[in-house]
């Protein structure tokens, strides 16, 4: 099993990159998130997950370990394979996906291409147990953020907001103040909207 890769950066796209090591060089599929992340010097360390198929070796590259370890979770999930668990961590960051699963937010899972309501759900009951153990991750805290984030919301909607910037303007708010009330989060909010 290759679990890293230290090298040069020969080449390098949103969706791959060659590194060569010693004369040879790795073809690694990476997510958007490790492509923002690499740097600028050629010299580098990807972090590996080789997937073995009847018609394929593919090796991917994740700049951290907790990247990769989110991804293998993922791809442990009955109907999400390689390609999907790559899309998910292209569209958010590993801490996204890990607060995602840990306050049960179908919704959020459910917005990244190729992953139904039922996979969703799937990838819920499957791995939110190994996540909160995993990244040791406070269960409690985030199902009471997570009702103040969903009430401030939809008080949010009700005024006439829109959802996608009401979203960001709220996850800035809780950002600054994690412990805040439903009242304070609208207040603070509505002054950045």
């Amino acid at each position: 099993m290759i679990t890293q890769v230290r090298g040069r950066l020969v080449e390098k796209s949103p969706t791959e990159v060659v590194v060569d090591c010693n004369g040879v060089g790795y073809l690694l599929h990476i997510s958007l998130n490790t492509f923002s992340s690499l740097p600028a010097d050629e010299n580098v360390v990807l972090y590996t997950h080789l997937s073995i198929r009847e018609d394929a070796h593919t090796l991917f590259g994740f700049i951290s370990k907790t990247e990769r370890e989110v991804f293998k979770l993922l791809i442990s999930v009955s109907g999400v394979g390689p390609s999907i668990a790559r899309t998910m961590c292209s569209s958010m960051t590993s801490e996204e996906i890990q607060n995602a699963i840990a306050s049960e937010n179908v919704a959020v899972i459910q917005s990244v291409k190729g992953i139904g309501a039922k996979t969703a759900q799937r990838v819920i009951v499957d791995l939110k147990d190994k996540i909160l153990k995993t990244f040791d991750i406070d269960a409690i805290s985030f199902a009471k953020n997570n009702t103040n984030k969903d009430e401030a919301l939809s008080a949010l909607d009700v005024l006439g907001f829109n959802r996608k910037q009401s979203e960001k303007t709220v996850n800035a708010v809780l950002k600054e103040n994690p412990e805040a009330s439903v009242e304070k989060i609208i207040k603070l909010a509505l002054k950045n909207l």
